[in-house]
């Protein structure tokens, strides 16, 4: 399918959205990683994994088909809203730990797409689990607030300026592959720092270090060669002959190893093209201990 047609504006909900298009996004997105509490043998995509964060502990919720636990009775229209705007079928907002501000970017094609292959998976039937915030972030009618101060809906719009090669690339980033959600500094209201996007930082889920992902060739990646990149989108593999791990490993499992050649070659292009950023991400160094 050109890129273009994966790309377009959206006009109308697609006639027939494809289950097996679906399975792709799915995969491009790492949606079983997140909605997977692997950790405690959970059911695939009945949710329950926890994200620590510095505002406190959030559960990823059940994607499956179930109706009275999962999204069974979603429309189309609930699941490209949730997607777009970041709103439950309720009308309230969802917390921002669900990446919707990159996924908004996605076309409608695309969401009615991985709709269409989440419902041909097994439904699971558990409870969602509710999240354990510090106040004031655990109070959803602010949500809105933090919108208005950091969120932009709407899909991608391709660059006309730039070839379809680096579009793709633009789209698996920001958007299905959601990268700046994790590689970009956050301030202290939890929104991400524009002016360093994919910089990388200390304070990445779990508490994790993110490296910067900018060319910069100091601090990021920047004296990579386009096959240091694409072994470690592919398979894991550094430049130093190490492998990835945490959630990054993760992320190659489910998202970037299953990509074709040809997307993970779209991403390089696209990111061998930003600004570099001169950012050093260092693990922060432990507390003294009082004696």
């Amino acid at each position: 399918m050109a890129t273009a047609a994966l790309m377009a504006p959206p006009s109308a909900f697609a006639a027939t959205p494809d289950p097996a298009r679906g399975a792709y996004l799915f995969a491009a997105g790492g949606c079983v990683a997140c909605h997977t509490d692997k950790k405690n043998k959970g059911q695939p995509l009945a949710g329950g994994r926890a994200l620590k964060t510095p505002f406190g502990v959030f559960f990823s919720p059940n994607i499956t088909a179930d109706k009275a636990t999962g999204i069974g009775n979603w429309s189309d229209a609930d699941f490209v809203r949730a997607l777009r705007e970041g709103v439950r079928p309720d009308g309230s907002h969802y917390f921002p730990s669900f990446p919707y501000p990159s996924y908004s970017a996605m076309t409608d094609d695309d969401m009615l797409n991985l709709k269409a292959y989440l419902f041909t998976l097994p439904a699971v039937a558990q409870p969602n689990k509710p999240h354990d915030l510090s106040p004031p972030f655990g109070w959803r009618a602010l949500v809105s607030v933090w919108k208005a101060l950091y969120f932009t809906p709407g899909a991608y719009r391709p660059d006309a300026a730039k070839g379809d090669e680096w579009n793709r690339g633009a789209y698996l980033v920001r958007a299905l592959g959601h990268c700046g959600e994790c590689h970009t500094p956050r301030d202290a209201l939890g929104g991400r720092k524009r002016d360093m996007e994919l910089a990388g930082t200390d304070s990445g889920p779990e508490g994790g270090i993110i490296p910067n992902i900018t060319p910069d060739g100091e601090t990021g990646i920047g004296r990579w060669s386009d096959t240091d990149i694409l072994n470690v989108l592919e398979s894991g593999l550094l430049p130093n002959v190490d492998y990835v791990g945490g959630q990054m490993g993760e992320v190659v499992d489910e998202a970037t190893g299953k990509l074709t050649d040809a997307d993970r070659r779209a991403i390089i292009v696209y990111l061998k093209s930003l600004k570099p950023i001169r950012h050093q991400v260092r693990r922060k160094k432990a507390a003294a201990s009082g004696g």
